[in-house]
């Protein structure tokens, strides 16, 4: 049967993917920022999966205000890297895996998640900035993956609560696929930073490093913390922290496996006026 072994948490800042593809990556002010990754593209390269099951959230790149769905599964066979105003990113075609999506939407959709199928869709930087921060600029990616996208921009939003409890239905999905697959789930966005209004720029440290204790030890209790609490301590922004807890909903502690093991933990400020925060988390 399919199984999860990892998951895997990041920022998907849009200026790490302009840094990477204009070659900075070693001037001072990134250099940093992309030493904290090369510990994580080694981890890839040894632990490279058959699927990767991504959650972002899109950037009114494929959706826009006409239509906002809470939960979209990408269904495609192939997904092309968006125009975001700039041109397309220069990265490979984002492969899909029509299968497994298909039947984790009707394995989910039967645990009484409403999602919505995609069958079209360009991916913004949300997907392809995590991608290239963990496997480099290669000429194709390595494996196929899955695009989930979440809306974390319009209001209403989904909780927390919910977001968690959906990463466990999607387990049981992989679970239940009857081929033998090595699935990663990435949860993606974040951490603290607001890019509007008075509170523009706003980074808080100690908020985004105690997520991160939380996400590894006490996940069903991260999981109970209200919308206005991300708001208030980590921006209008910060929001999009809700869907690591899909990530972390999917990993087998959380239906009674064994805790995960850390295999690497990462923070760094600033990166384009937000704070980048990462995880990698392997099933034991």
């Amino acid at each position: 049967m399919a199984r999860i072994t990892a998951s895997v948490f990041t920022s998907h800042v849009p200026a790490i993917g302009a840094a990477l593809d204009l070659g900075k990556t070693q001037e001072p002010y990134w250099q940093a920022l992309f030493a904290g990754y090369e510990y994580s593209k080694e981890w890839m390269t040894q632990n490279t999966p058959d699927v990767i099951f991504l959650v972002f959230n899109d950037h009114a790149t494929a959706f826009s205000l006409d239509m906002i769905p809470t939960f979209a599964i990408g269904t495609a066979a192939q997904y092309t890297p968006a125009d975001e105003g700039w041109g397309p990113r220069p990265v490979p075609m984002v492969q899909g895996h029509p299968e497994l999506a298909a039947h984790i939407a009707q394995s989910v959709i039967q645990q009484d998640f409403d999602l919505t199928i995609v069958n079209k869709m360009d991916v913004d930087h949300g997907l392809t900035v995590p991608l290239s921060l963990m496997c480099g600029q290669p000429h194709a990616w390595p494996c196929p993956v899955i695009p989930f996208a979440v809306n974390v921009v319009q209001y209403p939003v989904p909780s927390g609560q919910r977001c968690f409890n959906l990463g466990k239905a999607i387990a049981k999905a992989v679970n239940s696929f009857d081929a033998d697959l090595n699935v990663h789930i990435w949860g993606t966005g974040g951490m603290s930073h607001q890019l509007q209004g008075p509170r523009a720029g706003l980074i808080n440290k100690e908020f985004d490093n105690a997520f991160l204790d939380r996400l590894i030890a006490d996940p069903a209790g991260l999981a109970q913390m209200p919308h206005i609490d991300y708001v208030r301590e980590a921006g209008s922004e910060g929001i999009e922290l809700v869907m690591w807890l899909i990530a972390r909903g999917a990993m087998s502690d959380i239906s009674g496996g064994a805790a995960p093991q850390v295999k690497h933990r990462f923070y760094h400020v600033p990166a384009s006026n937000t704070a980048v925060g990462h995880l990698i988390l392997e099933n034991i």
